[in-house]
């Protein structure tokens, strides 16, 4: 039997404009709204990530961070 899919923990994101562009045209590709999005993707985010990959954008992420903010 499928679980039942209730969303039950709301909280506030600050997300960069490039990153919510991204989300709100991903959402829309699935046909979902964009809590669903996010749901779907950390929920199966082993599934769907390559870690080396992930390592490498996270490190460069990171170090930009300070510079983005101002």
């Amino acid at each position: 039997m499928p679980k039942r899919f209730r969303l039950t923990r709301r909280f506030p994101v600050a997300m960069t404009e490039d990153g919510y562009r991204k989300l709100k045209r991903f959402s829309a590709e699935a046909g979902l709204d964009e809590g669903e999005a996010l749901s779907f993707l950390f929920e199966n985010f082993g599934s769907i990530i390559d870690q080396e990959n992930l390592t490498n954008r996270l490190r460069a992420f990171n170090s930009e961070l300070e510079a983005r903010k101002k």
